[in-house]
């Protein structure tokens, strides 16, 4: 048998991971090596040309692309090996023994190009490290012997849409994976370190699998509660931390998003910012359930992390206080259950406004990142004039001045 055969017979005899050989990259793939089999050229510069396009696309070379593809599997194996209970016998064996079909295919590559290259069109795709972290058999000569690291990387990393994103968004469909999340540096958030060493100690006991709180961030606009939240992911997206950016209006769809992320493994931050309700909106009775939950506890492996300008969450008006005419009975529990809210995220985090210092020091935090001179008399004089023309003295003021200072868009103070 000659390795082209070799490897469209390991195509053929795939058993939980077929759904790699569905991907138009490797149908490009199978159609090369059916046409290289037949020898005719210009029928193989086509074919070649259609996979290579799609290789391109992916900026991986083919072995890349298959070890990447195995690393995100969603399948009855991955998912197995989720479960507590372990991975049934037959499933060990067909995943070892897919492991060993899919290498061949993964060989193949030397082959196609050492055919093309007698063919006259023959320019390989670099094969260079596809990931820092998780899952890489290349150190196994025989690919089924890395099966335990292949397991020990579902555990951690997550499988199909869990494992190929960070962060996601609720949409029509579900689940939707956001592929470039936009991720703020821990380190570049000046200031408020009390609040974030209780952020990420209680992050760190939700990733361990210890009792985790809920958390509002409260505090005046400006001041880094969002970009903090979002920064945790970057620091700990790769030990399986994942966030769930919800609006208000996905809250109706709750009990559904629970269902879907309590089955996971990994744990999950779901992030609401800017929380607040309108004295008429009912939402907000669904976040109570997350909070406490009713006759079925909450999820460990989710916890709700929400920022808010305001403190009591719902709106009020002086008319809303129970008068003597009044036709509710008891109105004061009305009053006490829109209150309540608050009440029941475990830790609140609180943000004071940024004064005169506070903003020049992170005006100076942050321009020594950026490499720029944060020592000089006319930055502070700059930043000052910035901050009294724009929005005032906060860190996001603060960022805003150093971009337009690199922009070229500030005068001299």
């Amino acid at each position: 048998m000659t390795p082209l055969e070799e490897a469209a017979e390991a195509a053929a005899k795939l058993l939980v991971f077929r759904e790699i050989c569905a991907h138009p990259l490797a149908l490009a793939w199978q159609e090369l090596i059916q046409q290289l089999m037949s020898g005719d050229p210009l029928p193989c510069w086509r074919a070649y040309g259609r996979w290579f396009e799609l290789l391109a696309r992916q900026g991986l070379s083919w072995r890349e692309w298959l070890i990447q593809e195995i690393r995100w599997a969603d399948n009855p194996f991955s998912r197995a090996a989720l479960q507590p209970q372990g991975i049934p016998a037959p499933l060990l064996q067909a995943a070892r023994h897919d492991l060993r079909c899919l290498q061949i295919l993964a060989d193949s590559q030397e082959t196609i190009a050492e055919q093309m290259q007698a063919l006259g069109l023959g320019i390989p795709w670099p094969d260079e490290n596809p990931s820092s972290s998780g899952w890489d058999p290349r150190p196994f000569a025989d690919w089924g012997q890395s099966l335990e690291a292949l397991i020990a990387h579902y555990r951690q990393g997550g499988v199909g849409l869990y494992g190929r994103y960070w962060a996601f968004r609720w949409g029509p469909a579900g689940l939707e994976g956001i592929p470039t999340p936009d991720l703020p540096d821990w380190e570049e958030i000046y200031g408020y370190e009390r609040q974030k060493r209780q952020l990420a100690a209680n992050t760190e006991a939700l990733l361990r699998g210890d009792p985790a709180l809920h958390v509002l961030l409260y505090g005046a606009r400006g001041t880094g509660k969002s970009s903090l939240v979002k920064a945790l992911l970057r620091r700990y997206g790769p030990q399986g931390l994942r966030l769930l950016e919800l609006r208000r209006a996905d809250l109706a769809q709750l009990p559904q998003i629970l269902a879907e992320l309590g089955q996971q493994a990994l744990p999950f931050v779901l992030f609401v910012d800017d929380l607040s309700f309108e004295a008429d909106e009912t939402e907000f009775k669904q976040l109570k359930v997350l909070l406490e939950g009713d006759l079925l506890p909450p999820p460990p492996n989710v916890r709700l992390y929400a920022t808010s300008n305001r403190r009591h969450l719902i709106r009020e008006f002086f008319a809303d206080r129970p008068s003597p005419q009044d036709p509710e009975i008891h109105a004061w529990d009305t009053v006490q259950e829109k209150l309540s809210l608050r009440d029941r995220f475990g830790l609140t985090l609180t943000f004071a406004p940024f004064g005169q210092t506070d903003y020049l020091a992170t005006v100076e935090h942050l321009a020594r990142r950026l490499g720029l001179d944060s020592s000089g008399e006319a930055l502070r004089r700059q930043a000052l004039l910035w901050a009294q023309q724009q929005n005032g003295f906060s860190g996001r003021t603060a960022r805003q001045f150093l971009q337009a200072l690199q922009a070229g868009l500030v005068e001299g103070g």
